[in-house]
């Protein structure tokens, strides 16, 4: 459930970042302190950047699965070895928030990130980002259902009118050919 609901923050963030980068990059501007002020408590409302939290981890584990692979007998030696590098490399995690306060700072202007920021950090924006996900999977179960049920009845309704209309053009060939010709 956690994970879909990450997902579902990640998506709205991709959705809200695509549509950002088509919508302002007709009118480029200068971000200034307050903007990034602003962006990162809009992104830390949204708690959108905490599913990269997990990058620096798993790229260390990969590497050292790697490694120990191509040389086993040094396991710990790698292990302590590529722990200790991704620990100095942790502080660099900061240049991602900022990478993404600026973004969104270009995206959206003072009074919106702080409109985005009250609301998600409001009971009903945090009730959203929790129940969000869940209220849109039972809303796509609903129109999974409903396109079933229209598609049924489309096949059935199309199938039933044009068998009447063949059945009526039959019948209108049948009798017309068995009306003598006249000559």
């Amino acid at each position: 459930m956690t994970k879909f609901a990450g997902f579902g923050r990640f998506a709205a963030a991709a959705i809200v970042l695509t549509g950002a980068a088509f919508g302002s990059a007709a009118h480029a501007q200068e971000i200034s302190d307050a903007q990034i002020a602003a962006a990162k408590a809009a992104i830390q409302s949204l708690n959108l950047t905490s599913q990269f939290d997990n990058i620096l981890p798993t790229v260390a584990e990969r590497l050292k699965a790697q490694l120990i692979q191509a040389s086993p007998n040094y396991t710990d030696m790698i292990t302590a070895t590529v722990d200790e590098k991704a620990l100095a490399l942790a502080s660099r995690r900061g240049d991602l928030e900022r990478e993404a306060s600026t973004i969104y700072a270009k995206a959206f202007t003072t009074e919106e990130l702080n409109a985005i920021a009250a609301f998600y950090q409001s009971d009903v924006g945090k009730k959203l980002l929790r129940d969000g996900p869940v209220a849109t999977r039972e809303m796509m179960k609903a129109a999974d259902i409903w396109a079933s049920g229209i598609s049924r009845d489309l096949a059935n309704e199309s199938d039933a009118a044009l068998e009447k209309q063949i059945g009526e053009q039959v019948k209108a060939q049948g009798d017309q050919a068995k009306q003598p010709a006249q000559q």
